[in-house]
């Protein structure tokens, strides 16, 4: 009889959405670098704050990068789902760096949107909250290449490569939305350990959003589109899958061919 071969035990961090966590075998996996995709409104930086409260409430260290949106924001947003990011940055449990209101300047406000400066102010940020177990999301990444897309997956890469050893479970936000540039989301998409899309779609006049996991690393995961719904007071909520048609997974031949445009364009700005 052969002998029977034991996976390793694999440390999983959850997320903190109800439904979601058992898609992906309990949770993300210790260590990852997971890309949270989607088109703007979707609810990638709802599912972003969900993984950043229930890290407080596990007691993690935690790190919240916001490009896109204030601090205050963010805070306002987590209050709206009944999670108290105020009282957890006064508990030394959270930092939020702030790269947009740069007029109102703190040791947490980025200075300018690069790379370098981002991964600094990580690891400074990682030493005042103190040793162990620590999660970072960066909300958006899509913010320090706006100018310069084709340098997505390099900057994804230095980030990964670096905040690695910091014992950082990373969610990195990225915008995705094809008729602009595919490397708005597929930059970040090159380098992850998993990949968490968001999508959105217009059914009977009523706007749905989705959420499938289209990658995890050592993890035997779900393949299905789920349907999800954002309720006050409560925040995200897995539904139930649905069934994917041709028109979700097949590009427009427009799109298609912008892509491989864009594809080129790149190769040709790459040094």
């Amino acid at each position: 009889m052969p002998k029977k071969v034991e996976r390793p035990l694999i440390e999983r961090l959850k997320t903190g959405v109800p439904g979601f966590d058992k898609l992906i075998a309990g949770g993300i996996p210790r260590g990852f670098f997971v890309a949270v995709v989607g088109e703007p409104g979707t609810g990638k930086t709802v599912f972003s704050i969900h993984f950043a409260w229930k890290g407080i409430e596990d007691g993690d260290k935690v790190v919240y990068v916001t490009t896109e949106e204030s601090r205050e924001s963010i805070i306002r947003q987590a209050e709206m789902f009944g999670m108290d990011f105020s009282r957890a940055i006064a508990d030394n449990k959270l930092i939020i760096i702030d790269a947009l209101m740069k007029s109102q300047k703190d040791e947490w406000t980025l200075e300018e949107l690069s790379v370098e400066e981002l991964i600094n102010k990580v690891i400074e940020a990682k030493k005042v909250l103190g040793y162990g177990r620590a999660r970072l999301i960066i909300d958006s990444m899509s913010a320090f290449w706006l100018d310069k897309p084709a340098m997505a997956r390099k900057y994804s890469y230095m980030v990964k490569r670096i905040l690695y050893r910091w014992d950082f479970t990373t969610l990195m936000v990225s915008q995705y939305a094809v008729t602009t540039s595919y490397a708005f989301g597929w930059g970040v998409e090159h380098v992850a350990d998993g990949i968490i899309r968001f999508r959105r779609g217009i059914k009977k006049g009523v706007l749905k959003r989705y959420v499938i996991v289209e990658k995890m690393r050592q993890t035997p995961h779900d393949l299905r589109m789920y349907e999800i719904d954002i309720v006050d007071g409560k925040g995200m909520i897995i539904l139930r899958p649905t069934e994917m048609r041709k028109e979700d997974v097949v590009l427009p031949y427009e799109v298609q061919k912008k892509i491989i445009e864009n594809i080129k364009k790149e190769e040709e700005e790459l040094p």
